[in-house]
């Protein structure tokens, strides 16, 4: 299938148009019209290198929303005309006991991520939603609860699963007290899912300067990590920490806000923090944990919730032209908002 997207060439390029071609059906395969994507910021991170080299050219995109426009000899799950769903990941081995289990995220063969790496089958590097078409196996498509805002469920795919899955595992409930690190894309959706979880949900950040926001998303507040008696007096006060800080950090300002068994959940940073200072965790059996995305069972589980809870990412409607403005502004700093590219401004040609 001949399709076109927005491609990066070089870790140094501004994404451009791309013609290419995806795979021919196979039986399992599901062929989507892209309607809409969202741009996440390990978007920015995997274009530029800074997790590793990669192959160019490549199409960013994992936070993907669409109608099915064709379906191979053996789908059952999907007609065409379906609003459907892809996420951050299309293919695993499906027979380890993670797969097997539905945490194929966890694969022990490792996952096919969305874009970046070679197909399982074909060997051909993986392209992602900053394009008009995708082809993805039947398992990996996840299916759109009627009614939901299109234009608005992209980023449920990446910034939504990354956040409600440590919420669930860590079982935050009605009552649970909650600490969001970064009210930037990922920590906005933690805060509206933990909230809607039924949290006590309270914002730490450097300064109060989103206070409004955080209020309106429907925390308590900020609590001022730059404020040393707020700190101390905050001390024993969270459940769970969930950290959405993407650079290098020093977790030891937090980790004294937990109660005894309390757990940090680091989701931001892929990378060094600072040295751990272990105290805090052995007087008070409290822990620093990580997460990365959920399952297919687990995110089709997210979208109804969010379905069903009316909750949404904040977004900020783009053009495809403007990716590289919108790159640019990530780069600047966090925003308490998701840029969603509308893919009806892509020339199918």
């Amino acid at each position: 299938m001949k399709t076109v997207g927005y491609a990066a060439f070089s870790s140094s390029a501004t994404l451009a148009p791309y013609q290419f071609t995806r795979r021919e059906l196979k039986e399992n395969d599901i062929a989507i019209e892209i309607l809409y994507c969202g741009v996440c910021h390990s978007d920015l991170h995997t274009v530029n290198g800074d997790w590793g080299p990669q192959s160019y050219p490549l199409v960013p995109g994992h936070e993907i929303v669409g109608v099915v426009k064709a379906t191979g000899s053996g789908v059952t799950k999907y007609q065409i005309g379906d609003n459907v769903a892809v996420g951050c990941m299309v293919d695993s081995c499906m027979q380890c006991d993670q797969c097997t289990h539905g945490e194929e995220q966890f694969c022990r063969q490792g996952m096919t991520p969305t874009y970046g790496v070679p197909d399982r089958v074909t060997g051909e590097i993986t392209q992602g939603g900053y394009s008009k078409h995708i082809v993805v196996r039947e398992e990996f498509v996840l299916k759109i609860p009627d009614g939901m805002d299109l234009s608005r469920t992209a980023p449920i795919l990446c910034a939504g699963i990354t956040t409600y899955s440590p919420l669930k595992t860590w079982n935050v409930k009605s009552g649970s007290r909650v600490g969001v690190i970064g009210l930037g894309g990922l920590g906005h959706m933690a805060v509206k899912i933990a909230v809607a979880m039924g949290a006590d949900v309270t914002v730490i950040s450097r300064s109060r300067n989103k206070e409004k926001e955080a209020i309106t998303l429907g925390a308590k507040g900020i609590l001022a990590s730059t404020d040393q008696a707020e700190l101390e007096k905050a001390a024993s006060s969270f459940d769970v920490i969930i950290d959405t800080a993407p650079v290098k950090h020093d977790v030891n300002t937090f980790t004294p806000l937990l109660d005894v068994d309390g757990t940090l959940i680091i989701v931001g940073q892929v990378g060094p923090l600072e040295e751990p200072v272990t105290v805090p965790l052995i007087m008070g059996r409290r822990r620093i944990a990580g997460s990365l995305i959920g399952g297919i069972a687990e995110t089709q589980e997210l979208l109804n919730f969010c379905a069903a809870h009316d909750v949404y990412p904040d977004c900020e409607m783009i053009n495809i032209e403007h990716i590289n403005d919108a790159f640019s502004r990530l780069e600047k700093g966090d925003m308490a908002h998701r840029f969603v590219i509308d893919m009806a401004t892509l020339s199918a040609e």
